[in-house]
């Protein structure tokens, strides 16, 4: 009886298991941004503190002088008046675009889109947004002809109407030049939180408002308690945004009135410009510009600091 022999059975083959292999650090990709910020911001910041520590007209070596300039700062009546007019450009850009894109976005959203079609609210939208996307060196230039006061658009058509009474000389009036910049300003910013609250508004629960119409609420009250809490984060970034650009205003100013007239619409950084170029005293300027970058820190870390707790007390 033979005995078949069989083969021994073959060894597996452990392959080296390979290692996934790993990508660059997080903290790699931050690089470029980091390099652009110190270039950007905080080099020039820290140049422009020491500025503000001399006394300097721009040509020769700056004379050392300490606060001098902060002192001098907090006794400028022309300083605080600047910062009060921008207290009214906070108003004419954050609080009331604020205030009429939410009940426009709520219009838009809620009555003209279901009764019109999506289309002529997206046109809507669209013609609200414009003057947003129009660089303000054009717009300014053609708000500067309709208010001028000869021959400027508005006077003829209140002439032509029969209320040659009402014609003004709208921004060569320091009592009127203020309100008008802040009336410029409105039509300029209304479209901004206008396209965030609709953005806000497409991820609030319709069936919050299908339960409230089932209620019998009227749309103020869904509005006041429905819209407005469910897009408060859209609030806060809106108003943090719109705050920061009307503390930091300066184009608007020099292209409408250059801070005249008398100052009537002077705002901290063309009063700054003003002392950097046209008084030549550059370590003044540079003193106003420090200030107004630590209100400009203060307001923002006050309105993320309300955000955070509004969300958490939210949760």
């Amino acid at each position: 009886m033979t005995q078949t022999l069989s083969a021994p059975p073959a060894k597996a083959v452990h392959k080296p298991t390979r290692r996934p292999r790993r990508g660059l650090p997080y903290s790699v990709y931050l690089i470029p941004s980091t390099v652009l910020f110190i270039g950007v911001i905080l080099v020039p910041f820290v140049m422009n503190i020491g500025f503000s520590l001399t006394k300097w007209d721009g040509i020769g070596s700056p004379q050392w002088v300490g606060l001098d300039n902060y002192t001098k700062l907090m006794s400028d009546g022309a300083f605080w008046s600047s910062f009060a007019h921008n207290v009214a450009l906070v108003i004419a850009m954050a609080i009331i675009p604020l205030m009429i894109g939410l009940v426009l976005a709520s219009v838009l959203f809620d009555v003209i889109a279901k009764r019109f079609g999506p289309r002529t609210t997206a046109i809507l939208r669209a013609c609200i947004y414009l003057p947003q996307v129009l660089p303000f060196a054009v717009a300014g230039i053609v708000w500067a002809w309709i208010l001028a006061p000869d021959n400027g658009a508005l006077n003829s058509v209140l002439k032509a109407i029969g209320l040659k009474s009402l014609q003004e000389d709208w921004l060569g009036d320091p009592k009127l030049a203020l309100y008008t910049v802040m009336g410029v300003l409105v039509w300029v910013q209304i479209g901004f939180p206008l396209v965030v609250f609709m953005a806000g508004l497409q991820r609030v629960d319709p069936s919050l408002y299908e339960a409230a119409d089932i209620d019998g609420a009227s749309w103020w009250r869904k509005f006041w308690y429905i819209t407005i809490p469910q897009i408060r984060p859209e609030i806060y970034v809106v108003l943090l945004t719109c705050t920061v650009a009307a503390i930091k205003s300066f184009d608007k100013v020099f292209i409408l009135t250059k801070g005249g007239p008398g100052g009537a619409t002077n705002v901290p950084a063309y009063y700054s410009y003003q002392n950097f170029f046209e008084k030549t005293q550059v370590g003044y300027g540079a003193a106003i510009a420090t200030v107004l970058t630590l209100i400009i820190v203060v307001v923002m870390a006050v309105l993320i600091s309300r955000q955070n707790k509004a969300e958490e007390a939210d949760t």
